[in-house]
């Protein structure tokens, strides 16, 4: 038995109410079972109950044993001497021979459960919580309306919104406040695609966005200064050529210039294994440079989109000409390098870009662009992955980038955890 399926049963009442009463033969009514505590103290707050009559607002403390409440010393703590009612699943006091009080030694009223909840819940609850399946209701996932199920898709949806805004604004804050130099950051993490995301942060940490905008009108000098401090050009290159001398002139001269020489990071921390050419961390930095180059205020270009079509046509860009004809330094491919493509410039804007706006809609105070982030999502197709195929292999629908975003968080925060009791579809099933 877990404290969160006793959280459950209180909170909708799903346990009998018929002469009701405490442990000790108090009659109880619920006028107002309270309000779900997420913080520190006492897990309900704002209750209302009449105990032999007498109204009681105050707080209610749950556990599946009553002797928990001294295994965590509330007896001791006096946040809790305003419980009005402990409820257990279990009263064990008899067995452990000690009575639940408050600090001021008064006794605490307490409502057992075990024998007033259905049985059939409980088999629902098991079922759900003991289930092998990746997502645990997926036996029963047809059953639920679909009404429910958008509801919950709803409130995912926000849910990662708003987490991934405070990711955001947590690299506002690392720029004192600067939103060009947090959009540059959350880029080049953003192209970095999960296995090279921190080299990339670090090399947007180690040069200035100011730096590389002092030098827009020059491609070049603004991969020099990428290149060499990412620590890829390591005069290891067999293959010497014009570009890559330029490369390294340049650098030495740029990195005394706004003193990141010692800001050069090694060679190593950039991974490679498993990745297609397409991905290669050189290709992705010389992208970086030529958006840099391109935009002169990447933040404009981001917060003002409204077209998702025409934002992914504006990310699409193509390299200078030795990397459309390289993956890597001093290594030609035989055939021509593909720009941006279409996928990795979706993936920018679901990474980047809403979480950019949703970030700025609470620095900002307006919720407009909340909404301008969830209408982008609707405009782009649907990401394909294993787990969102699994999804539909259930029968629901994800044809969108806010279907498959808020089916992810579906999984990530609850399927995978088995929160089965804080999802609308879970607790549905449980009903």
């Amino acid at each position: 038995m877990l404290e969160s399926f006793l959280y459950f049963i209180w909170q909708y009442q799903y346990f009998s109410p018929t002469n009701l009463t405490t442990t000790e033969g108090e009659s109880i009514q619920v006028i107002n079972p309270g309000f779900r505590n997420h913080n520190a103290g006492p897990d309900f707050t704002n209750a209302r109950l009449l105990i032999n009559d007498v109204e009681w607002v105050g707080t209610v403390e749950m556990h599946t044993q009553a002797s928990d409440w001294l295994v965590h010393k509330h007896q001791y703590d006096r946040a809790y001497d305003n419980v009005i009612l402990h409820v257990v699943w279990q009263d064990d006091t008899s067995v452990t021979g000690r009575r639940v009080d408050r600090t001021n030694g008064t006794a605490l009223p307490t409502l057992e459960l075990h024998h007033r909840t259905d049985p059939l819940l409980l088999e629902r609850y098991h079922l759900l919580t003991t289930s092998a399946d990746a997502i645990p209701c997926a036996g029963q996932f047809r059953s639920v309306s679909p009404l429910r199920i958008t509801s919950m898709l709803d409130k995912t949806m926000l849910q990662r919104l708003e987490r991934k805004a405070v990711i955001v604004r947590d690299l506002v804050d690392g720029t004192g406040g600067d939103w060009e130099e947090t959009v540059y950051r959350l880029l080049a993490i953003t192209m970095g695609f999960k296995i090279n995301a921190e080299p990339m942060a670090q090399l947007s940490r180690a040069v200035p966005l100011k730096a590389l905008l002092k030098h827009r009108d020059n491609l070049i000098q603004v991969e020099a200064l990428l290149f060499g401090t990412a620590g890829l050009l390591d005069g290891k290159v067999k293959e010497q050529d014009r570009y890559i001398d330029t490369l390294e002139r340049e650098y030495r001269f740029l990195a005394a210039k706004y003193g990141v020489v010692d800001k050069q990071m090694p060679a190593h921390i950039w991974k490679w294994g498993r990745l297609r050419p397409a991905n290669f961390p050189t290709l992705r930095v010389a992208q970086l440079a030529c958006l840099i180059t391109r935009n002169a205020s990447l933040f404009s270009l981001f917060a003002g989109a409204t077209d998702a079509k025409l934002l992914v046509e504006a990310l699409q860009i193509t390299p200078s000409a030795y990397w459309q004809s390289h993956y890597r330094f001093g290594k030609a491919s035989e055939k021509t390098v593909p720009t941006l493509g279409e996928s990795s410039a979706i993936g920018i804007i679901v990474n980047a870009v809403v979480p950019l706006l949703a970030a700025y809609a609470h620095h900002r105070g307006e919720p407009a662009y909340i909404d301008r982030a969830i209408s982008l999502l609707e405009q782009l197709p649907a990401e394909k992955n294993r787990l969102t195929e699994g999804w539909d292999t259930l029968g629901l629908g994800i044809h969108t980038a806010f279907d498959s975003q808020a089916a992810i968080e579906l999984y990530n925060e609850f399927c995978s955890v088995k929160k089965c009791l804080s999802c609308q579809i879970g607790a549905a099933l449980l009903k």
